[in-house]
């Protein structure tokens, strides 16, 4: 008998992003390699999820150390390659900057709550570190030097990363200005209302679903035995209270978790009201974290 060969349909689809060849690196500002645009997952009847990777040029010694970037925008919309209002204007950017310093920088897409409801964008987070892991040795990373740095909305998605993620362990967690708690009124928000954000992430006002909604809280999974934890919150933030900050680094400092807890006065939220040199002194203390944690 006969073995048949692929199906026309499978001859023709895309190569796989565990196995797809790598696109050529562009060279950038201050010798970094960029390669955009990366598929790193397939989601059956979506988008491919995709990564831009800025990476340090020259000879290295050895594989470098990974900052895994998550985006904001309330779950709902953002940029993959977007840190933040106040450093958008950045010439070189925040993330040839990293990749400068000596690290890999990864920023992922992950579905947004238009698309799918949690647990969706993490899951689509722990397939992004999944690649990388996969692909290391070509892209010259140490997945065992990782770090998950996010904002807002990417900052709670990258708690939990921290927090849950175990196949490789994350070396630490940047988290800027980011809810921790979908279960309780903090601020503005109000777990009975079916109209938020956090409603639309967990598909139903996190009131009527509280399982699901304390499964999405970062303030919920803190837990011994988790990486250490750089939190940076405004002190004046009125989209996510600062409330959210401290009580995730409260619960962190009980567990036995190393933590930092900066509250920056005058800081709205996304840094608004800030000065440039306070802006740089954030990004400066949260580089100088992730050098430590990866040493």
């Amino acid at each position: 008998m006969t073995a048949t060969g692929p199906s026309l349909r499978e001859l023709i689809a895309a190569p796989h992003p565990d196995h797809a060849p790598l696109p050529s690196a562009a060279a950038v500002e201050a010798g970094v390699r960029e390669m955009r645009g990366v598929p790193y997952g397939d989601v059956e009847g979506g988008r491919p999820l995709e990564l831009d990777l800025w990476l340090p040029g020259g000879d290295r010694p050895g594989p470098v150390p990974l900052v895994l970037f998550v985006h904001g925008g309330a779950w709902r919309r953002g940029r993959r390659d977007d840190m933040g209002l106040r450093t958008r204007g950045w010439a070189p950017g925040p993330f040839a900057r990293l990749a400068a310093a000596g690290f890999a920088v990864a920023c992922a897409d992950y579905r947004l709550s238009g698309e799918a409801t949690f647990p969706a964008p993490l899951d689509d987070l722990r397939a992004a570190l999944r690649w990388l892991t996969l692909r290391a040795a070509e892209l010259g990373i140490d997945p065992g030097r990782a770090v998950v740095w996010g904002e807002s909305a990417g900052g709670h998605l990258a708690s939990l990363l921290a927090l849950t993620h175990t196949a490789p362990a994350l070396a630490g967690a940047v988290i800027w200005y980011a809810p921790s708690d979908l279960t309780a009124a903090r601020g503005r928000f109000t777990p009975e209302d079916a109209g938020t954000p956090e409603a639309a992430l967990l598909g139903a006002a996190p009131a009527t679903v509280p399982e699901r909604a304390r499964a999405a809280s970062p303030l919920a999974a803190v837990r011994a035995g988790v990486p250490p934890f750089l939190v940076v919150h405004g002190e004046a933030d009125s989209m996510v209270a600062r409330s959210h900050g401290e009580s995730l680094a409260a619960a962190l400092d009980k567990a036995g978790t190393p933590v930092e807890l900066w509250t920056v006065p005058g800081a709205d939220h996304g840094w608004y009201g800030l000065s440039d040199a306070r802006v740089e002194e954030i990004f400066l203390r949260s580089l100088g974290f992730v050098r430590t944690v990866t040493g």
